[in-house]
């Protein structure tokens, strides 16, 4: 377990704590590469850190077309605004996906566990058609009941490690900005001009 967690957390904390009656506080814009190059830009929901370190928890359909976007380049950033704080913090790193395949068993477990915690209605749209394929005339769709227990085989975790955090602040004249670099097991702390 890693206790050496990055200096950004306690901000980041704080701004989770702050907007905790705006559940659209938890939400976040995750950007990753197509694989011919183009960029993509899609709003997730935040799920808690993998615990002991600094991992971004979203959760995914696994036919979605941000897995093949992974699978074909791992790399991605977050953008995450907080409007009453007036903080925003920019993240760049590496994305690893945990599908029902994934080796090792530990990583089964982290998947259960998340899939456990979210909502009815979230797991219930693991069981909906293919996304981004045509939908009937007709706005009624049939779905099947999601098992609360056990991961529907749709159901991806994605780990966002980030190796960069930009945070700027602001509210303020001059603005606030610092860079956080990990090199190695280490964050580097940088106070740069907005």
């Amino acid at each position: 377990m890693n206790v050496n967690l990055a200096p950004w957390r306690s901000p980041l904390a704080r701004n989770l704590h702050l907007h905790r009656s705006q559940p659209e506080s938890r939400y976040f814009q995750l950007a990753t590469t197509s694989p011919t190059g183009y960029p993509a830009n899609r709003t997730v929901v935040f799920r808690g850190f993998r615990e002991g370190t600094d991992d971004l928890q979203i959760v995914s359909d696994r036919r979605s077309a941000k897995i093949q976007h992974i699978q074909a380049n791992p790399y991605g950033e977050i953008c995450w605004y907080f409007p009453k704080t007036r903080e925003q913090f920019r993240f760049f790193g590496e994305i690893f996906v945990i599908t029902a395949d994934t080796d090792p068993p530990q990583y089964q477990d982290l998947r259960g566990k998340v899939w456990q915690s979210i909502s009815d209605s979230a797991r219930q749209q693991f069981t909906w058609a293919q996304p981004a394929s045509p939908r009937p005339d007709d706005l009624e769709f049939s779905v099947d009941t999601a098992d609360p227990v056990m991961p529907s085989a749709n159901f991806c975790l994605l780990l966002f490690s980030p190796s960069k955090c930009d945070r700027l602040e602001l509210r303020g004249n001059p603005q606030t900005r610092q860079i956080y670099i990990k090199q190695g097991w280490q964050w580097q702390v940088q106070n740069v001009y907005p």
